[in-house]
Order: structure tokens, then sequence, then C-alpha cells
């Protein structure tokens, strides 16, 4: 296995029959566990107005989990920022860097993470915020930075924390603006894989050094790991149901596994979760270790980032263990980027 540094996203789940007190819950115990094993960051995204996701006030869970965490690095992936003023984010994430100093990290994302009546109940013009996208990162960047004398408006806590800020995207144009403006970047190749390999080579090819001096990718990938590739499959099963049910507009808690997804399912909405989901491991240890080294073989991230829907707390747990023994294993990897 080639050694790189490897990441945890969480979106806190709410399975099927549970509550979000115990997503939440079960959010802060992965979290230990990822620390344990090896992860390098623990992400937490923003959704709004879905009954299967437990993050959607992602500061305040990423402060819960850096305060039942020690070493690893806790952050956002990601913010919404067409949902914010830049400078509450920079107070959100300034205060956090201040109690949990070195270990905060910031991923911008340009989409509303919500429907449209949901983006206009955060009281934002969701068409002219996306648009001002690039402008909003570069404020937020410089209340990041100490203050300048007579600064007018200023990110109290956040100023000079330096908070590290990653963009975030699942197309051509947030590779542009992260290559722009010299920050690392992931891809949201877990559920929007299309324009990948493309976006890769826009980053790659168009960076210039800015807030950091060398590229750095972030390759999102599932994984569903299981003593047997059957009941890996059957693991999966409950990701694949919450992708057609939010795709054809019946967001609700994740569902319990099928044994047999393909006789209780559509074949043409299993072929687009399938199709989404593509960028993923499914399997016993073996197979997994061979299709993550397949992965990192072809798209060469500097990191990868793990995520994976399970509604079995005691399942994704062990999931994810499998993944970290196999993704630690091999030669010392390089220290993972700060920013």
């Amino acid at each position: 296995m080639t050694r790189i540094p490897y990441s945890l996203l969480d979106l806190s789940p709410v399975p099927e029959g549970g509550t979000t007190a115990q997503a939440l819950q079960n959010t802060l115990e992965l979290a230990k566990h990822a620390e344990a094993w090896g992860y390098a960051r623990y992400w937490l995204a923003e959704h709004h107005n879905m009954p299967g996701i437990a993050s959607a006030a992602t500061s305040l869970v990423i402060g819960q989990v850096a305060a039942a965490t020690k070493t690893i690095r806790v952050g956002a992936g990601g913010i919404m920022l067409p949902n914010h003023a830049p400078l509450v984010i920079a107070e959100q994430f300034g205060t956090l860097e201040t109690l949990f100093p070195g270990r905060i990290d910031l991923g911008l994302g340009r989409a509303p993470g919500s429907d449209q009546t949901t983006a206009m109940a955060l009281r934002r013009n969701m068409a002219q915020s996306a648009d001002r996208f690039p402008e909003d990162v570069v404020e937020l960047l410089g209340l990041f930075q100490p203050a300048e004398p007579h600064q007018p408006v200023r990110a109290v806590p956040g100023e000079g924390t330096h908070v590290p800020v990653w963009i975030l995207g699942s197309s051509l144009f947030g590779a542009q603006l992260a290559a722009h403006l010299g920050l690392p970047y992931a891809f949201a190749s877990h559920f929007a894989p299309d324009a990948l390999e493309q976006a890769i080579d826009v980053y790659r090819s168009r960076f210039q050094p800015g807030v950091t001096q060398e590229p750095h990718f972030m390759l999102a990938a599932n994984v569903w790991a299981a003593d047997t590739t059957e009941e890996a499959l059957r693991l999966k099963s409950s990701q694949q149901q919450a992708f057609i049910n939010l795709r054809t507009g019946r967001p609700g808690k994740l569902p319990r596994p099928l044994d047999d997804i393909e006789a209780a399912t559509d074949p043409r909405y299993l072929a687009a979760a399938n199709s989404a989901l593509r960028i993923s491991a499914v399997g016993d240890r073996a197979a997994v270790a061979e299709q993550l080294e397949a992965l990192i073989a072809h798209y060469q991230p500097d990191e990868m980032i793990l995520t994976g829907m399970i509604h079995d707390p005691a399942a994704r747990l062990k999931s994810f263990e499998i993944a970290a023994d196999v993704l630690g294993q091999g030669a010392e990897p390089k220290a993972a980027a700060s920013a």
C-alpha cells in the first residue's frame, strides 16, 4: 500500500430508528477512535433540512469533536460559504482555533448544502452569494490575518489565527479558484466524480504559490469494509438507498441495509447511485486494500479522505478501522499539510 495521509469525513448520519442525539454521540465516539487509528483529520459537513444528517450546526459539532480528542485535526468539509457572511465564519473558526490551537481546518464550498427553499430560510440571496464566492473567500482569508491599523471591521477572535483554508468542489470552478489563490483543494469525488480527472489536472497545472507554496490535492472516497465482501455490500446498500431517496425528493434518515438491493430498487435509480458512488472501496480487508491502492495509483492524491454512511454504528467503526489499518501500512508518510 502506498502510504499517504488519510482523513475521515463524517456527515453524522441519523439512522432509521435512531435520533439526532444518538447520531452526534456516535460522531464523538468515531472521532476518538479515528484519532487512535491514525487519521490525520476529522471533518464534518454543513447540510440543512436533511433528517438523516445531524451536522447542520457544523462549527458547534467541530468544537465538541475537538474537545473530545487531543491531537487529530478537526474541521469543516465543508462550510457552505454562500450561506454565511465571511465575518461570522471568521469569528466562529477563529474561536475554534483559539480554543484548540493548531488543530482546526476550514474547508469552503460554493453550494448551498440544501434546497432553494431552505436556502431562502437561511436569509441569504443564494444566486448573488454564489456569484460572490471568490470575493467572499478572499475577504475571509483577510480576516484571519493580523489586523491593519485602523481596520474598520475585525474578527475577534479570528484575526491573526491563520486558520488553514481549503477549497472544496465537484467542478472545475473550485479547482481554478484553489489554484489561483494557492490553496489546498479537496474534490467531492465520493458523490460527484464526473469532473474528477479534469479538476485534478486544472488544479495542479494552474497552481500559483499563494497561501501555500505547493499544490495539495485531497481525494474523497467512500469505504464499506467488513469481514466479508457480502456483508460490506450489505452495508453499502444504506447509502445507495439514501442517495436514491434524496435524488427522488424523499430525503430521510439513513435506511436500514438490504440483503438484496437489486431486487428492491428500480434499476435505473440504482445505476445512477452506483455511478455517483463509484469512487469507493467495498469488500473485505483484502478487497478494500486492493481498491484503495488502485485509487491512489490512478489519481495520485497527496491525501485521502474517507467517508461511508453505515446504518449500524458498530459496523461503521469497524469499517473505518479496517480502512485505517490498510492505509496505515507501509513506509512513513509525509506530514499532513496544515494549510
